[in-house]
């Protein structure tokens, strides 16, 4: 099952209407991808917050009963007018305000973590044309060295933000140089990794954006968050070493921030 066959059925997941097979089908993909695991989680928090007690607003025991006896008596309930004793609304009580308020900043909060801004098709596409004309002759790099203290001190004067050059020979990612891209929303740093046969582009600015996984004419993109900074993994690796690549780059800047 793929991550995105996955994320059309976790709402049919959680609400127990899947036939077994389906359900072990999703149960054996979730463990490996944590992308649908953090959806599933948001729907489930959001799921929790609806059923808050604070929402809802019990009917007295009396509306109740004139309800019954109205429909006994083939009146129309809607006609009723109860004569129990005056009550403010719900949504005026201190209590249940506070308690909506704190369910309403749950759901909201779950939404966003559910729903996540996307890059937009044409943010995806431009990366992989860039990706795809770094193949071409001449075009991959402007420094080309292995060395990351070689790399990184190209790019000062070149952008106005010191890029994350990360040193991955030794899990199998080495670094082979940089260059300047051109992309819309201005100037990028592209870092260039292999692994074997294969090449990574990591376009880099300043900013902040949630992790996002995309595919786009059989390359794979990986975004995510490192120290203020905007990157993009673009690549005809596999999702898997992909993830891994990535996993690697965030673990290793970590380490180096702390040191």
């Amino acid at each position: 099952m793929t991550c995105e066959e996955a994320c059309q059925l976790l709402h049919a997941y959680i609400d127990d209407e899947l036939d077994i097979a389906t359900v072990l089908q999703i149960e054996n993909h979730l463990p490996g991808c944590p992308q649908c695991v953090k959806q599933l989680e948001a729907m489930r928090a959001v799921r929790q917050a609806v059923a808050q007690p604070a929402l809802y607003y019990p009917a007295s025991s009396e509306l109740r009963d004139q309800i019954s006896r109205a429909m006994r008596s083939g009146a129309d309930p809607g006609e009723i007018r109860t004569t129990t004793r005056s009550q403010a609304p719900w949504w005026r009580t201190p209590m249940s305000l506070s308690s909506l308020a704190a369910a309403l900043l749950l759901i909201i909060g779950s939404l966003a973590f559910l729903f996540p801004w996307h890059a937009s098709t044409g943010e995806v596409d431009e990366l992989v044309a860039s990706h795809l004309r770094s193949l071409e002759a001449s075009h991959l790099l402007d420094v080309e060295s292995t060395d990351q203290h070689t790399v990184k001190p190209w790019f000062a004067g070149k952008v106005d933000f010191s890029p994350p050059v990360i040193d991955l020979s030794a899990e199998g990612f080495p670094l082979i140089g940089g260059r300047l891209d051109y992309l819309t929303e201005g100037k990028e740093a592209a870092l260039v990794y292999r692994h074997q046969k294969h090449l990574i582009n990591v376009f880099i600015r300043p900013g902040e954006a949630s992790a996002e996984v995309d595919t786009k004419q059989g390359f794979n993109l990986i975004r995510f968050e490192c120290k203020g900074m905007i990157c993009w993994s673009v690549s005809d690796l596999n999702a898997a070493e992909l993830r891994q690549f990535v996993d690697l780059f965030e673990a290793q800047k970590a380490a180096s921030t702390r040191s």
